[in-house]
């Protein structure tokens, strides 16, 4: 039997380069290292810049350097992990799909149905390479079990993420691949990356405290409210 490695990895986080971030990539890999995860994806809203400083920096901190993106896409949000550019925001999904995978990537629907958090409807997922079956941010565990629900009956891999939006947070959900190799150190981000899509992966997970959930819905649909009035006003005044 070929050897095999257990790696944990919190493949959906945001630094202080995504508009609702915090703290910087040093101090997000930093807490990864001293909490036992592997690897982290920072994947800032629709910009790319510090995932792939994170990335370079991770093995500083024992870390597998994997760069992502969370991008907009006319459908909701799409996690790109494994890619080194940022695709195009605000195209449909299928294609927006189809360039992450082009270009070596995943593509990993997060948080899906939460309309207030720009998630991607039921209807409108047709294709992807995983599903987020588990995120801490969830107010409720009904969504998680919705996403898990609706993964499992479409085969689709799951993943667990904390979506961190400061160090405190990283880890309190992630996703554990077991992948062939000699040691951790012979992994690089190509392999977990694929073993992501293989669909061989367990998720653990806790929900952040039930206050922080509540300011951070509250934030999201607030942005909701905000994105629909700029929307009416610009279409207003195309009149």
């Amino acid at each position: 039997m070929a050897p095999e490695v257990t790696v944990r990895i919190d493949p959906h986080v945001h630094s202080d380069g995504s508009y609702d971030g915090h703290e910087p990539v040093e101090m997000l890999l930093a807490q990864a290292s001293d909490i036992g995860l592997d690897g982290v994806v920072v994947t800032d809203h629709d910009t790319i810049r510090e995932s792939l400083r994170a990335a370079e920096l991770a093995p500083e901190y024992g870390l597998v350097g994997i760069p992502g993106v969370e991008v907009s896409t006319a459908a909701g949000h799409l996690l790109a992990i494994g890619v080194t550019e940022r695709p195009e925001p605000h195209r449909p999904l299928d294609e927006t799909v189809a360039k992450v995978r082009d270009a070596g990537g995943v593509a990993i629907v997060p948080h899906p149905f939460q309309r207030t958090r720009h998630g991607v409807r039921r209807g409108r997922i047709t294709d992807c390479d995983a599903i987020e079956v588990y995120n801490a941010w969830i107010f409720t565990g009904y969504r998680n079990r919705r996403a898990r629900e609706f993964a499992a009956r479409n085969d689709y891999p799951g993943v667990a993420a904390s979506d961190a939006h400061s160090a405190k947070y990283i880890g309190r959900a992630y996703t554990e691949l077991t992948i062939e190799a000699t040691s951790k150190a012979a992994l690089d981000s190509d392999r977990i990356v694929s073993a992501l899509a293989d669909g061989d992966a367990a998720v653990h997970g806790r929900r952040q405290p039930l206050h922080r959930s509540v300011q951070h819905y509250a934030m999201g649909a607030g942005r909701k409210v905000g994105h629909g009035v700029a929307a009416s006003v610009a279409s207003f005044t195309r009149l």
